[in-house]
């Protein structure tokens, strides 16, 4: 994982609202990131201000920052690590969106926290995976005919059955990860288009705030007319 980029997205937390609208904290982690920017020579693209609360566990800011980091091709980077690496909820949204991140007060116990939970995660893939071929040879071995070699497969059509179930559920697929990528964008993609907005204005709006593709370039109208369509049939 590289630590410096060009382009980073910016995220800041405040832990009330009073805290947040008097901006008491908030200042300090802008000056440290602004100087984190200004020292790696990166250009700061947006910024998220999450404001919350004891009665909340969701981080809708935080989505919406991981959406715009993924598609950007950028780094996420925020100022203190602190109880943001203690926060359950945090890591595993962080370790699923795949961004890049810096903490400023410590990059490299930044960089050992995504070793330690990528470690985590891939034991437990694997894991996972001694369950499944076990209990597969268990069925083996109690005579129970798996996958092509179960009676019927190769009669009539049901090959090409099957065929057409597994291009159904890739595209299922494809369709459910436009919907990943682009969700904390689509409900303002959603509200520009009911108020009558071209596919060509939203890919300039999109375009104009350093939003990217899933294939890391600027947006089009058919890019955008083609998320809209995915995220359709995904719905």
């Amino acid at each position: 994982m590289r630590t410096t980029r060009a382009r980073i997205v910016a995220y800041y937390r405040v832990s009330t609202r009073k805290q947040g609208e008097s901006g008491l904290g908030l200042e300090a982690q802008r000056s440290a990131v602004r100087e984190y920017a200004r020292q790696n020579r990166a250009k700061i693209i947006a910024e998220y201000t999450e404001v919350e609360t004891g009665k909340r566990a969701d981080r809708p800011t935080l989505e919406e920052a991981l959406g715009h980091t993924k598609l950007s091709g950028a780094t996420l980077v925020i100022a203190k690590l602190d109880r943001l690496a203690r926060n359950v909820r945090f890591t595993a949204e962080l370790m699923e969106s795949g961004v890049d991140f810096i903490a400023c007060d410590n990059p490299n116990a930044n960089k050992l926290t995504i070793q330690i939970l990528a470690a985590v995660a891939e034991d437990e893939a694997r894991r996972t995976s001694e369950r499944t071929t076990q209990a597969l040879e268990a069925a083996k071995a109690r005579g129970v005919k798996l996958g092509s070699a179960r009676p019927g497969h190769w009669v009539g059509r049901e090959h090409l059955r099957g065929w057409a179930k597994a291009t159904k559920a890739a595209a299922d697929r494809r369709a459910r990860r436009t919907k990943e990528a682009y969700d904390f964008l689509l409900p303002t993609i959603h509200r520009m288009r009911d108020a009558g907005e071209t596919y060509q204005r939203i890919a300039d709006w999109l375009n104009e705030r350093g939003h990217l593709t899933t294939a890391k370039r600027p947006f089009t109208p058919t890019a955008v007319w083609r998320v809209l369509r995915r995220v359709e049939k995904a719905a």
